[in-house]
């Protein structure tokens, strides 16, 4: 039996779900531990693409468990769409399971995510405003709706009942905004129940039954290292913690269940939102421009353009520290072909001085300058090349620094959207 946990090492969209679909292939079980639907994964089998938001990666292949853990925040319509759209491209959803512990996202979530984000102006934080901020602090206040709640017709419409008068009242009197009826979203919920009732159960014993019997489980985390609620560039983070730690508590196994962890790495770096982003290329037609057209840098869940940057080796090194990442996962490194030259930071450094930390206050952290080392690039189309020895020797170069910075193993490297375009270094299931 072997586990494996696959986390981003970035502010998000590195290419995890590429990475979980190509080692799902030996995995029995494949388990989405944080997040909700505003996190987006895009998946591309034989150069169709799926789009996920809350399904596992691991959902197309046949035969193979997928799990949604207690740690996720459920958006009923949202996943009850993502099924449809799966069924009706063929993929078996049989085998789906979602915690009864897991909580649910309301329509008033989204309301107040909207509202609350309007409302800080230049502050914003830059969310998706799809009610996952509000949901998790409705989780926390501890009058939150569970989806073992949603499947109890009386509990639900009590529940429902006592959190509608409150989040109306900040609705209508702090925001102005118009209230949600009662019975309208009791309907809607129930009938999600019914449709949701099959796939739900205690996943954390399910899970325990997977590990009993020896077989392969890969953890999927959704957003990233420095959008993590604790590690990342607060405020600017989502509202769970996305890091390796968290696939315990996420899906109800205990830790010793855990055997490795891989940090995926885009090649170079993006974040979408607001925050502070120390090698981000504001050029209108330069480096970065070239790199977000040639990626298709654009969010898969809002379409919004990412902000695009050099490669900051030196974020690397601090997920590696709290992740305690095992080996890298490189991805879009064939986005990188036609640049001439390419930059990697590989340190930070304040007034002159380097720093061997990255700053928790925002303050400092704008004080930030990277410090850069130069690369050439290799100018050749690597999306055929399937063994590292055959890569460019530049991009060998590249991807060999990036390791000594960050202090971990070389995995596996991406050199294309489809499953098949990679370069397997570890066997990591």
């Amino acid at each position: 039996m072997t586990s494996v946990v696959v986390i981003g090492a970035q502010w998000g969209d590195e290419g995890k779900g590429k990475i979980v679909d190509y080692l799902a292939q030996k995995a029995d079980a494949v388990v989405r531990y944080s997040g909700g639907s505003n996190a987006g994964h895009t998946v591309v089998v034989h150069d169709v693409a799926y789009k996920l938001r809350l399904l596992p990666s691991g959902i197309l292949y046949k035969g193979k468990t997928c799990f949604l853990g207690n740690g996720v925040v459920i958006n009923p319509g949202v996943v009850l769409n993502e099924i449809k759209t799966m069924q009706d491209k063929g993929v078996d959803i049989s085998r789906l399971l979602i915690s009864d512990r897991a909580h649910v996202v309301m329509p008033y979530h989204g309301k107040l995510d909207e509202l609350q984000e309007a409302a800080l102006g230049t502050h914003k934080i830059g969310t998706t405003k799809g009610g996952i901020g509000p949901c998790y602090m409705d989780k926390y206040a501890r009058t939150g709706i569970r989806m073992c709640d949603l499947l109890d017709k009386e509990i639900f419409a009590d529940k429902l009942r006592v959190q509608l008068e409150a989040k109306n009242a900040i609705i209508t009197k702090i925001y102005g905004a118009e209230p949600f009826d009662y019975d309208t979203v009791l309907q809607e919920y129930l009938g999600y129940a019914e449709q949701l009732r099959p796939y739900v159960c205690d996943t954390g014993v399910e899970l325990e039954k997977v590990f009993q019997a020896g077989k392969n489980v890969l953890f999927e985390g959704a957003q990233a290292t420095f959008l993590d609620i604790d590690h990342g560039t607060y405020p600017y983070v989502t509202s769970s913690n996305p890091i390796a730690g968290n696939a315990s508590t996420g899906s109800g196994v205990g830790p010793r269940n855990i055997n490795h962890v891989v940090g995926v790495v885009k090649a170079y770096t993006t974040r979408v939102g607001e925050g502070p982003f120390v090698t981000e290329l504001l050029d209108q037609d330069g480096p970065g421009h070239k790199i977000r057209e040639t990626g298709h840098e654009y969010g898969t869940v809002t379409g919004r353009p990412r902000r695009c940057g050099w490669l900051d080796a030196f974020m690397i090194k601090y997920s590696a520290r709290v992740n305690s990442l095992d080996y890298l996962a490189i991805t879009r490194l064939d986005i990188l072909d036609n640049m001439d030259k390419i930059k990697m930071c590989v340190g930070y450094e304040i007034d002159g001085q380097p720093i061997d930390n990255i700053p928790a206050s925002l303050k400092t952290l704008a004080k930030v300058k990277p410090i850069f080392e130069e690369f050439e690039g290799w100018l050749t189309d690597i999306t055929a090349i399937r063994k590292f020895e055959d890569l460019p020797v530049n991009a060998q170069k590249y991807l060999q620094r990036l390791s000594a910075v960050a202090g971990v193993e070389l995995g596996i490297v991406s050199v294309g959207p489809n499953r098949e375009q990679t370069i397997v270094i570890k066997e990591l299931l």
